[in-house]
């Protein structure tokens, strides 16, 4: 379950090594209305996480829900075309990214995949603040993280070429899966 787009060429990988399917995990953070870097929730295309707020109405969360469904609906399309999303009730089911600064979206992602009932959630990533690997370890079942440096200034400093993944780098690797 690659996050789109950085994590679809490590997913890549990670599936190629292991023989396994790859899909997309499509969550997004649902922003506060005053604030939307500030999290109030996170939505998949079936499911949404959503932490009340006594100033948030629920007019608010449903048109943002609805937007952000929209737009992740979109973005399967794009990358998955007419392909069923995979079934993981019962399965280990992996979440890849490309690295983790704050966990923040990655912890939206395990609790809307948990929904699904999949026998077991890792968490695999090449690099993480050390604060985001902790906060992951109560929520995932495992977490595999190559390096938790002790200086963690954003995931792009681990990488010589951090440019962002595009669209077709992304539906380049699907296919080859």
């Amino acid at each position: 379950m690659a996050i789109p787009r950085g994590g679809v060429p490590v997913g890549y990988e990670v599936s190629k090594e292991l023989g396994w399917p790859m899909d997309l995990m499509l969550t997004k953070k649902l922003g506060h209305p005053k604030h939307k870097e500030y999290a109030i929730g996170a939505v998949g295309i079936n499911d949404r996480i959503i932490i009340p707020h006594s100033d948030v109405t629920d007019d608010y969360v449903e048109s943002e829900t609805d937007a952000v469904r929209k737009r992740l609906k979109e973005m399967r399309q794009k990358f998955m075309g007419d392909k069923l999303p995979e079934a993981v009730k019962d399965k280990t089911a992996i979440i890849v990214d490309d690295g983790i600064a704050t966990g923040n979206t990655l912890l939206a992602s395990v609790e809307i995949l948990r929904k699904q009932q999949p026998a077991k959630i890792v968490v695999a990533v090449p690099v993480a603040s050390s604060k985001a690997a902790k906060k992951l370890a109560h929520k995932a079942d495992e977490i595999v993280v190559v390096t938790v440096p002790d200086m963690f200034y954003g995931v792009g400093q681990f990488y010589e070429d951090f440019t962002q993944v595009s669209d077709e780098e992304v539906i380049k690797d699907l296919k080859k899966m």
